[in-house]
């Protein structure tokens, strides 16, 4: 799937970001009828949205809290997500362990709040278990002072792959959605009112002046750099906060329900998911003064983390068991208290609008991304910039969504699209081969990925599309090459483009593998035994 840039003088809507919000938003805006154009830096879900803990949930934390009103809203958005992207939002138990009566109490009732916000679009009632079930479930945890455990349910999806079907969708409805398209500086009319942006392809260095009735900024946590291009004196608006995880065997959780431990020493809440027939551990709440696309773990996390995980597991985690490690940061607003902690901080959205009328959406989550869309043509329509036309996207279906799909196969996260995979095999049975001996993928699905789902490098396709990188960095690293050759030859490229994409991944990789001195020797050794 090529996507070509339009010539028209000028569109209803342009959107600088291609995360979860600004794809949510170019969808929001395409489907009440306004020309659309999505322009992203980089790839789609480059930052934040692919870097999240895989939950797609109300919050039990921000119930603790008190935050009534972003629980309900976020439960009430999870509902519309299982409707409409079927294929990749799973309903997942959780067990919180009781490990004193008081705990026991406490959770069963809280939780029965939650079920309640949730009302008609629940996931299923939550529940009390005793010690003997709690142990069947968890055969991992301990057992030492347990008393049980309780009950719930909320949402699990792949969080890259609802940001690349959303663009898909956004396309299919008429929007033009660009990746590796970068923004490098905003228009203004006479008046100092922003009517458009000056972007470059980042492909082929060609630059566009392009016009629009509004501009929405949809950067994450590098909205205050737009901001700064529109107001160079503009006080910072985003503060961001570092959050990772560990990706480790399923051996470490082998049932099927996931593990909330809701007060860590530091009054963090960990998670220990079950995702594509692995183990997510996460997440941190660090504050930090910079941001980066490549964000990367401090080792005080790393440590919490596995203490942690440690604390409440018999099988003990080690730096070798670590099969991935990524970091992600949030866009919070900056505190006027800089001593505020991560977790005071309000995880709603907030949308601004400057004196040139650029809109900004920053805050949020991924749970709440369609209505934070939805808020933000809202905006926009209110202060006059498009006409009135009412949202449509508490209906539609995100592309691939399917009513039949078995999700015991690791292809379930393709929907309707694993009958074009499958085609892709039958014309040519080799790319049914799969790509290493520790992941499931096959060479179809990385074709398929360059094809249909605009994929450009090989870290779009490893990263993004079919998530390697994120399950098993050492497993990737040895599939580099074969990767940039089946690439290079999709797109015509020459050998100089296709060593440039190894040399380019292979850094990015290598920050993924939290590796120890004899497993740095042994992934030398299996390379070197590959050539």
């Amino acid at each position: 799937m090529i996507i070509q840039l339009k010539k028209q003088p000028a569109w209803d809507v342009i959107i600088i970001g291609g995360g979860a919000t600004g794809l949510g938003v170019a969808l929001d805006s395409v489907t009440r009828g306004f020309s659309t154009l999505l322009l992203e830096q980089v790839d789609f879900a480059k930052g934040t949205s692919s870097r999240s803990t895989k939950l797609l949930h109300g919050g039990v934390r921000y119930l603790a809290q008190g935050n009534i009103d972003l629980v309900k809203e976020a439960l009430y958005e999870r509902g519309l997500l299982l409707k409409n992207a079927s294929h990749l939002v799973c309903n997942q138990s959780f067990i919180i362990p009781n490990y004193t009566w008081w705990d026991t109490f406490k959770y069963t009732i809280g939780l029965k709040i939650y079920d309640t916000l949730a009302g008609k679009l629940s996931f299923g009632k939550s529940m009390r278990i005793n010690k003997k079930d709690t142990l069947s479930r968890l055969s991992t945890i301990k057992n030492g002072k347990l008393k049980g455990g309780v009950v719930y349910h909320d949402g699990q999806f792949d969080d890259s792959r609802l940001a690349v079907n959303i663009a898909q969708t956004a396309i299919e409805h008429g929007a033009t959605v660009l990746n590796h398209f970068k923004v490098n500086q905003l228009s203004k009319n006479d008046d100092g009112i922003v009517n458009g942006v000056i972007a470059e392809d980042m492909e082929t260095k060609a630059t566009y002046t392009l016009n629009a009735k509004v501009v929405i900024n949809a950067t994450g946590v590098f909205t205050d750099e737009i901001l700064k291009m529109d107001n160079s004196e503009a006080k910072d608006m985003v503060r961001p906060s570092q959050g990772i995880h560990l990706v480790l065997d399923k051996s470490f959780l082998p049932g099927k329900d996931a593990i909330m431990i809701p007060k860590t020493t530091d009054g963090r809440v960990l998670f220990l998911v079950p995702w594509h027939n692995k183990v997510v551990v996460g997440t941190t709440d660090t504050l930090l003064d910079s941001h980066s696309l490549e964000p990367t773990a401090l080792d005080k996390e790393v440590d919490f983390i596995m203490t942690t995980a440690n604390n409440y597991l018999t099988k003990k985690v080690g730096k070798e068991d670590v099969l991935s490690i990524f970091a992600g940061l949030r866009p919070l607003a900056a505190p006027k208290d800089k001593s505020e902690k991560t977790k005071e901080i309000s995880r709603s959205h907030k949308i601004i609008v400057s004196n040139s009328e650029l809109i900004t959406i920053t805050g949020g989550k991924w749970t709440t991304y369609r209505r934070m869309a939805q808020d933000t043509i809202n905006k926009a329509i209110s202060i006059g910039k498009l006409k009135y036309v009412s949202c449509k996207t508490k209906n539609i279906k995100i592309h691939g969504a399917t009513t039949s799909n078995d999700k015991t196969r690791h292809q379930y996260i393709y929907g309707s699209d694993q009958e074009g995979i499958q085609s892709l095999i039958a014309t040519n049975p080799e790319l049914g081969e799969t790509v290493h001996e520790r992941l499931p993928h096959t060479k179809a699905e990385i074709i398929w990925a360059i094809r249909y789902e605009m994929a450009r490098t090989v870290e779009d396709i490893l990263a993004r599309r079919v998530r390697t990188l994120f399950l098993d960095a050492r497993a990737t690293l040895e599939i580099i090459p074969m990767v940039a050759k089946m690439l290079a030859e999709e797109l015509d490229k020459d050998a100089v483009w296709e060593q440039q994409q190894i040399k380019e991944f292979t850094n990015i990789a290598n920050q993924y593998v939290l590796e120890t001195v004899s497993l740095k020797e042994n992934r030398i050794k299996r390379i070197e035994n590959r050539k």
